[in-house]
Protein backbone atom coordinates (compact mmCIF):
# COMPACT_ATOMS: atom_id res chain seq x y z
CA UNK A 1 0.00 0.00 0.00
CA UNK A 2 2.95 2.45 1.13
CA UNK A 3 4.02 1.60 -2.48
CA UNK A 4 1.53 2.15 -4.32
CA UNK A 5 1.30 5.82 -2.54
CA UNK A 6 4.70 6.27 -2.99
CA UNK A 7 4.11 5.54 -6.98
CA UNK A 8 0.68 7.71 -6.95
CA UNK A 9 2.58 10.57 -5.51
CA UNK A 10 5.76 10.33 -7.79
CA UNK A 11 3.35 10.42 -10.98
CA UNK A 12 1.09 13.06 -9.67
CA UNK A 13 4.47 15.19 -9.48
CA UNK A 14 5.49 14.61 -12.89
CA UNK A 15 2.33 15.67 -14.27
CA UNK A 16 1.96 18.79 -12.20
CA UNK A 17 5.36 19.30 -13.73
CA UNK A 18 4.30 18.33 -17.15
CA UNK A 19 1.26 20.61 -16.97
CA UNK A 20 2.83 23.21 -16.10
CA UNK A 21 5.38 22.92 -18.81
CA UNK A 22 7.83 24.88 -16.84
CA UNK A 23 11.80 23.33 -16.59
CA UNK A 24 14.62 24.12 -14.22
CA UNK A 25 18.04 26.10 -15.50
CA UNK A 26 21.15 26.57 -13.57
CA UNK A 27 20.41 29.37 -11.18
CA UNK A 28 16.56 28.23 -9.81
CA UNK A 29 15.29 30.12 -13.42
CA UNK A 30 12.38 28.18 -14.13
CA UNK A 31 11.28 28.99 -18.18
CA UNK A 32 8.63 27.83 -20.39
CA UNK A 33 8.74 27.92 -24.62
CA UNK A 34 5.67 29.45 -25.72
CA UNK A 35 6.88 29.51 -29.15
CA UNK A 36 10.27 27.52 -30.20
CA UNK A 37 11.45 28.31 -33.80
CA UNK A 38 14.14 26.57 -35.82
CA UNK A 39 17.02 28.06 -36.65
CA UNK A 40 20.80 28.91 -34.77
CA UNK A 41 20.30 29.78 -31.19
CA UNK A 42 21.75 32.86 -29.87
CA UNK A 43 25.86 32.71 -29.26
CA UNK A 44 27.91 35.15 -27.16
CA UNK A 45 28.97 38.54 -29.33
CA UNK A 46 25.40 37.94 -31.49
CA UNK A 47 23.39 41.20 -31.79
CA UNK A 48 19.87 40.48 -30.17
CA UNK A 49 17.10 42.60 -30.19
CA UNK A 50 13.78 41.21 -27.62
CA UNK A 51 10.45 42.58 -26.61
CA UNK A 52 10.33 41.74 -22.98
CA UNK A 53 7.01 42.24 -20.30
CA UNK A 54 8.20 42.24 -16.86
CA UNK A 55 4.91 41.08 -14.76
CA UNK A 56 3.91 39.81 -10.88
CA UNK A 57 2.50 36.23 -10.49
CA UNK A 58 -0.98 38.75 -10.22
CA UNK A 59 -0.34 39.27 -14.24
CA UNK A 60 -0.15 43.18 -13.13
CA UNK A 61 2.59 44.95 -15.66
CA UNK A 62 5.83 46.04 -13.87
CA UNK A 63 7.38 47.01 -17.29
CA UNK A 64 7.09 46.77 -21.17
CA UNK A 65 9.36 47.37 -23.90
CA UNK A 66 5.82 47.23 -26.22
CA UNK A 67 5.01 50.15 -23.89
CA UNK A 68 8.61 52.22 -25.19
CA UNK A 69 7.16 51.28 -28.94
CA UNK A 70 10.83 49.13 -29.57
CA UNK A 71 12.17 46.20 -28.54
CA UNK A 72 15.74 46.27 -26.52
CA UNK A 73 18.53 45.93 -28.60
CA UNK A 74 21.49 43.91 -26.64
CA UNK A 75 25.10 42.18 -27.51
CA UNK A 76 24.85 38.98 -25.78
CA UNK A 77 27.37 38.27 -23.20
CA UNK A 78 27.19 34.74 -20.44
CA UNK A 79 25.71 36.12 -17.28
CA UNK A 80 28.26 37.18 -14.35
CA UNK A 81 25.64 36.02 -11.82
CA UNK A 82 23.60 33.02 -11.26
CA UNK A 83 19.83 33.52 -11.74
CA UNK A 84 20.14 36.21 -14.86
CA UNK A 85 17.55 35.63 -17.19
CA UNK A 86 20.01 35.84 -19.73
CA UNK A 87 21.38 32.46 -19.32
CA UNK A 88 18.05 31.31 -20.74
CA UNK A 89 19.18 33.38 -24.29
CA UNK A 90 21.42 30.10 -25.78
CA UNK A 91 18.34 28.13 -25.57
CA UNK A 92 16.61 30.71 -27.86
CA UNK A 93 16.73 31.71 -32.05
CA UNK A 94 15.19 34.38 -33.71
CA UNK A 95 11.48 34.14 -33.82
CA UNK A 96 11.12 31.93 -29.90
CA UNK A 97 8.97 33.13 -26.86
CA UNK A 98 9.59 32.49 -23.68
CA UNK A 99 8.35 32.88 -19.84
CA UNK A 100 10.86 32.70 -17.63
CA UNK A 101 10.12 32.84 -13.80
CA UNK A 102 12.54 34.45 -11.62
CA UNK A 103 12.06 33.50 -7.63
CA UNK A 104 12.39 37.42 -5.89
CA UNK A 105 13.78 36.00 -3.29
CA UNK A 106 17.00 35.56 -5.47
CA UNK A 107 17.29 38.85 -6.56
CA UNK A 108 17.51 40.50 -3.44
CA UNK A 109 19.74 40.41 -0.34
CA UNK A 110 18.36 38.80 3.07
CA UNK A 111 16.33 41.79 4.70
CA UNK A 112 15.99 43.76 1.81
CA UNK A 113 12.56 44.64 1.28
CA UNK A 114 10.67 43.47 -2.43
CA UNK A 115 9.68 46.45 -5.04
CA UNK A 116 6.75 48.16 -3.58
CA UNK A 117 3.34 46.59 -4.75
CA UNK A 118 5.38 43.52 -5.49
CA UNK A 119 2.53 40.33 -4.70
CA UNK A 120 3.91 36.71 -4.65
CA UNK A 121 7.13 34.46 -5.19
CA UNK A 122 8.37 35.16 -8.88
CA UNK A 123 9.28 37.59 -11.05
CA UNK A 124 8.03 36.13 -14.48
CA UNK A 125 9.38 37.78 -17.65
CA UNK A 126 7.61 36.66 -21.27
CA UNK A 127 10.56 37.54 -23.60
CA UNK A 128 10.10 37.39 -27.77
CA UNK A 129 13.07 37.26 -29.73
CA UNK A 130 12.62 39.74 -32.56
CA UNK A 131 15.87 39.61 -34.77
CA UNK A 132 19.33 37.98 -34.50
CA UNK A 133 22.11 39.17 -36.02
CA UNK A 134 25.47 36.59 -36.36
CA UNK A 135 28.46 37.63 -33.73
CA UNK A 136 30.76 39.92 -35.25
CA UNK A 137 33.52 42.72 -33.64
CA UNK A 138 31.66 45.69 -32.50
CA UNK A 139 33.87 47.61 -34.68
CA UNK A 140 33.90 45.35 -37.43
CA UNK A 141 31.57 47.47 -40.13
CA UNK A 142 29.68 44.67 -41.96
CA UNK A 143 28.36 43.52 -38.17
CA UNK A 144 27.42 47.15 -37.60
CA UNK A 145 25.83 47.69 -40.92
CA UNK A 146 23.50 44.84 -40.70
CA UNK A 147 22.55 46.41 -37.01
CA UNK A 148 22.01 50.00 -38.61
CA UNK A 149 19.87 48.40 -41.25
CA UNK A 150 18.02 46.62 -38.76
CA UNK A 151 17.01 49.92 -36.82
CA UNK A 152 16.76 51.63 -40.03
CA UNK A 153 14.22 49.40 -41.08
CA UNK A 154 12.72 49.43 -37.25
CA UNK A 155 12.38 53.30 -38.15
CA UNK A 156 11.03 52.90 -41.19
CA UNK A 157 8.28 50.34 -40.05
CA UNK A 158 7.29 52.93 -37.44
CA UNK A 159 6.72 55.89 -39.40
CA UNK A 160 4.86 54.21 -42.22
CA UNK A 161 2.42 53.48 -39.22
CA UNK A 162 1.82 57.22 -37.97
CA UNK A 163 0.04 58.58 -40.70
CA UNK A 164 -2.19 55.56 -40.30
CA UNK A 165 -3.04 56.00 -37.13
CA UNK A 166 -3.34 59.87 -36.86
CA UNK A 167 -5.94 59.66 -39.21
CA UNK A 168 -7.90 56.48 -37.96
CA UNK A 169 -7.78 58.33 -34.56
CA UNK A 170 -9.14 61.81 -36.30
CA UNK A 171 -11.97 59.42 -38.57
CA UNK A 172 -12.83 57.86 -34.60
CA UNK A 173 -13.34 60.73 -33.06
CA UNK A 174 -15.30 62.72 -36.12
CA UNK A 175 -12.76 65.65 -35.58
CA UNK A 176 -13.09 68.50 -38.38
CA UNK A 177 -9.01 69.11 -38.41
CA UNK A 178 -7.16 71.91 -40.48
CA UNK A 179 -3.62 70.76 -40.90
CA UNK A 180 -0.48 73.12 -41.22
CA UNK A 181 2.46 72.95 -43.76
CA UNK A 182 4.54 71.16 -40.65
CA UNK A 183 1.97 68.30 -40.23
CA UNK A 184 -0.05 69.47 -37.22
CA UNK A 185 -3.42 68.97 -37.12
CA UNK A 186 -5.53 71.30 -35.25
CA UNK A 187 -9.47 72.31 -34.45
CA UNK A 188 -10.62 75.16 -32.49
CA UNK A 189 -13.55 74.15 -30.41
CA UNK A 190 -14.02 77.51 -28.90
CA UNK A 191 -13.09 80.39 -30.52
CA UNK A 192 -11.42 83.32 -28.44
CA UNK A 193 -11.11 86.42 -28.21
CA UNK A 194 -8.09 88.85 -29.02
CA UNK A 195 -4.66 88.76 -31.32
CA UNK A 196 -3.23 85.69 -31.95
CA UNK A 197 -0.07 84.56 -29.40
CA UNK A 198 2.92 85.56 -30.92
CA UNK A 199 6.59 84.38 -30.03
CA UNK A 200 7.57 85.86 -27.02
CA UNK A 201 4.27 86.13 -25.58
CA UNK A 202 4.02 83.74 -21.91
CA UNK A 203 0.61 81.89 -22.35
CA UNK A 204 -1.46 80.68 -19.30
CA UNK A 205 -3.13 77.76 -20.67
CA UNK A 206 -4.58 74.27 -19.18
CA UNK A 207 -4.30 71.17 -21.38
CA UNK A 208 -4.52 67.40 -21.17
CA UNK A 209 -2.15 65.43 -23.07
CA UNK A 210 -2.80 61.87 -24.45
CA UNK A 211 -1.96 58.83 -26.58
CA UNK A 212 -3.88 58.16 -29.24
CA UNK A 213 -5.32 55.21 -27.77
CA UNK A 214 -6.68 57.71 -25.01
CA UNK A 215 -4.37 57.16 -22.15
CA UNK A 216 -3.48 60.57 -20.52
CA UNK A 217 -0.14 60.74 -19.83
CA UNK A 218 -0.01 64.40 -18.19
CA UNK A 219 -2.60 67.31 -17.45
CA UNK A 220 -2.74 70.36 -15.89
CA UNK A 221 -6.86 69.42 -15.10
CA UNK A 222 -6.96 67.62 -11.47
CA UNK A 223 -9.40 65.19 -12.57
CA UNK A 224 -7.61 64.44 -15.94
CA UNK A 225 -4.48 64.46 -13.77
CA UNK A 226 -5.98 61.47 -11.41
CA UNK A 227 -5.46 59.39 -15.06
CA UNK A 228 -2.29 59.46 -15.18
CA UNK A 229 -0.33 56.00 -13.94
CA UNK A 230 2.35 58.44 -11.89
CA UNK A 231 -0.28 60.92 -10.64
CA UNK A 232 1.38 62.89 -7.79
CA UNK A 233 -1.14 64.34 -4.88
CA UNK A 234 1.34 66.36 -4.00
CA UNK A 235 1.52 68.73 -7.31
CA UNK A 236 0.04 71.44 -7.60
CA UNK A 237 -2.55 71.28 -10.65
CA UNK A 238 -3.06 74.41 -12.24
CA UNK A 239 -2.90 76.18 -15.26
CA UNK A 240 1.24 76.90 -16.28
CA UNK A 241 2.74 79.86 -18.27
CA UNK A 242 4.72 78.64 -21.36
CA UNK A 243 6.79 81.76 -23.01
CA UNK A 244 5.96 80.79 -26.73
CA UNK A 245 9.35 80.41 -28.66
CA UNK A 246 11.68 80.59 -26.02
CA UNK A 247 12.46 76.51 -26.18
CA UNK A 248 10.64 75.42 -23.13
CA UNK A 249 8.12 72.93 -24.91
CA UNK A 250 7.58 70.76 -28.06
CA UNK A 251 7.59 72.29 -31.20
CA UNK A 252 4.02 71.00 -31.60
CA UNK A 253 2.92 73.18 -29.07
CA UNK A 254 5.85 76.44 -30.12
CA UNK A 255 3.88 76.13 -33.44
CA UNK A 256 0.48 75.05 -32.51
CA UNK A 257 0.09 77.82 -29.72
CA UNK A 258 0.65 80.77 -32.67
CA UNK A 259 -2.75 79.60 -33.80
CA UNK A 260 -4.71 80.59 -30.96
CA UNK A 261 -6.12 83.54 -28.46
CA UNK A 262 -7.10 84.60 -25.19
CA UNK A 263 -10.03 82.25 -24.27
CA UNK A 264 -9.82 79.99 -27.30
CA UNK A 265 -9.92 75.93 -26.68
CA UNK A 266 -8.09 73.56 -28.99
CA UNK A 267 -7.56 70.12 -30.10
CA UNK A 268 -4.42 69.15 -31.59
CA UNK A 269 -3.13 66.20 -33.13
CA UNK A 270 0.82 66.43 -33.35
CA UNK A 271 3.33 63.73 -35.30
CA UNK A 272 5.79 62.58 -33.16
CA UNK A 273 8.50 64.54 -35.57
CA UNK A 274 7.28 67.83 -33.54
CA UNK A 275 6.58 66.36 -30.31
CA UNK A 276 9.10 62.97 -28.89
CA UNK A 277 10.22 61.57 -31.86
CA UNK A 278 12.13 58.65 -31.95
CA UNK A 279 13.16 58.60 -28.34
CA UNK A 280 10.23 59.27 -26.68
CA UNK A 281 9.69 60.21 -23.19
CA UNK A 282 10.30 58.25 -19.38
CA UNK A 283 9.56 53.88 -19.05
CA UNK A 284 7.17 53.87 -22.08
CA UNK A 285 5.46 57.02 -20.98
CA UNK A 286 5.58 57.91 -24.22
CA UNK A 287 6.83 55.56 -26.63
CA UNK A 288 9.14 55.84 -29.87
CA UNK A 289 7.29 57.89 -32.60
CA UNK A 290 4.07 58.42 -30.46
CA UNK A 291 1.71 60.78 -31.92
CA UNK A 292 0.00 63.09 -29.53
CA UNK A 293 -3.41 64.96 -28.76
CA UNK A 294 -3.50 67.71 -26.56
CA UNK A 295 -6.38 69.41 -25.48
CA UNK A 296 -5.82 73.16 -25.05
CA UNK A 297 -7.50 75.96 -23.47
CA UNK A 298 -5.76 79.51 -23.20
CA UNK A 299 -6.72 81.22 -19.94
CA UNK A 300 -4.26 84.26 -20.90
CA UNK A 301 -2.07 85.84 -23.07
CA UNK A 302 0.21 88.07 -21.28
CA UNK A 303 2.29 90.17 -24.01
CA UNK A 304 5.27 90.95 -24.44
CA UNK A 305 6.39 94.47 -23.17
CA UNK A 306 7.64 96.17 -26.34
CA UNK A 307 9.40 99.24 -23.97
CA UNK A 308 10.64 95.99 -21.65
CA UNK A 309 14.60 96.22 -21.36
CA UNK A 310 16.55 93.92 -22.86
CA UNK A 311 18.70 91.83 -21.44
CA UNK A 312 22.40 93.03 -22.19
CA UNK A 313 24.33 91.10 -24.89
CA UNK A 314 27.36 88.82 -23.91
CA UNK A 315 30.90 91.18 -25.11
CA UNK A 316 32.47 88.65 -27.54
CA UNK A 317 36.39 88.27 -27.08
CA UNK A 318 38.51 90.35 -29.78
CA UNK A 319 39.53 88.15 -33.03
CA UNK A 320 42.83 87.00 -32.68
Amino acid sequence: MRKNLVIMAVAALAFASCKSGFKQADGGLLYSFRTDKSGATIKEGDFVSADLVLKNEADSVMGSTYDMGRPAPLIYQKPQRKGDITAIFPLLSEGDSVTIKVNIDSMFKKGQPKPPGFKGKYLIYEIKVQKVIAKGNTTDPVFQKHISDYFAALKEAAQKKEPVAINKFIADKKLQMTKTASGIQYQITKPGSGPNIQNGDTAVLNYTGRLLDGKVFDSSNPEDAKKVKGYDPRRKYAPIKVKVGAGQVIQGWEQGLLLLNKGSKAVFVIPSELAYGEQGIGNGVIPAFAPLTFDIEIVNVIKTDPNAPKAPQPTLPPAR
